[in-house]
């Protein structure tokens, strides 16, 4: 198998990291390789923030509610960012706007599309990751952490670092239920596909946990996705330029 291939189908979250710090080398080169990642009509639309301030990875730590935001080789965090081109802009005498969904859409997919970069580089220097969506718990709060001007927003995190356990690979959805050829397929021609998924969930997690959980994966995300979640998003999205006032 091509060995980039072999990273990619191995990925695995790591959540327990060895108490060393990246160093600056290793984090440039991450860095490096995440700029080379696609991009939206070269707009860059996204920063990249290493947080290495004790007590704001300390703070951030409390936000998303997992110890190993605190605890890690490196914290990166993941802004979409129009407030350089705003302010260059302005400079040029041609303020623009990036009020529209579509800048959004475009700073979003520029940082995730950098984002996954890096986290193969990581992963192909035998260091480990994990993305951390809960900094998402108080997004105004993370603003206010990282001092983040108007035109910026954190979109995700991720932590880097050596690992410290060997981590778990979960299966993902089958590849008839995630790929589609030129039609969308109903949801009952993959439901046999998606049945069996959710007993192989099922029976990871006993074996997980000890036979202290169960949960099959449609059980899971349906709960999950039925609850009200981070309400404050949109209003903080909009207070920082996007979105239309």
């Amino acid at each position: 198998m091509n060995e980039t291939v072999d990273i990619l189908k191995n990925h695995r979250s790591i959540r327990k990291f060895k108490d060393e710090r990246l160093d600056g080398e290793t984090v440039r080169e991450l860095v490096e390789a995440a700029q080379s990642a696609s991009t939206s009509s070269y707009v860059q639309a996204y920063t990249i923030m290493g947080v290495t301030d004790s007590a704001k990875k300390k703070a951030l730590s409390e936000i998303s509610t997992q110890s190993y935001v605190e605890n890690n080789g490196h914290l990166f965090v993941f802004l979409a960012d129009y407030h350089r081109h705003y302010e260059l802009s302005k400079d040029k005498g041609t303020p623009i706007a990036y009020d529209k969904t579509e800048q959004l859409i475009v700073g979003t997919v520029d940082a995730a599309l950098a984002a996954q970069n890096l986290a193969v580089a990581a992963e192909s220097m035998g260091l480990g990751m994990c993305y951390i969506g809960s900094l998402r718990n108080d997004m105004a709060k993370v603003i206010e952490i990282l001092e983040l001007p108007k035109g910026v927003i954190p979109l995700f995190g991720m932590v880097v670092g050596k690992p410290d356990h060997a981590g778990s690979r979960k299966e993902r959805l089958p590849f008839d239920v995630i790929y589609h050829e030129n039609e969308y397929k109903p949801v009952e021609d993959v439901k046999g596909s998606i049945d069996a998924y959710d007993k192989e969930i099922s029976e990871y997690y006993k074996e997980r946990s000890d036979g202290r959980r169960d949960d099959a994966w449609s059980d899971q995300v349906i709960g999950m996705l039925s609850k009200k979640q981070r309400l404050d998003v949109d209003a903080v999205i909009k207070g920082q330029g996007f979105l239309g006032q």
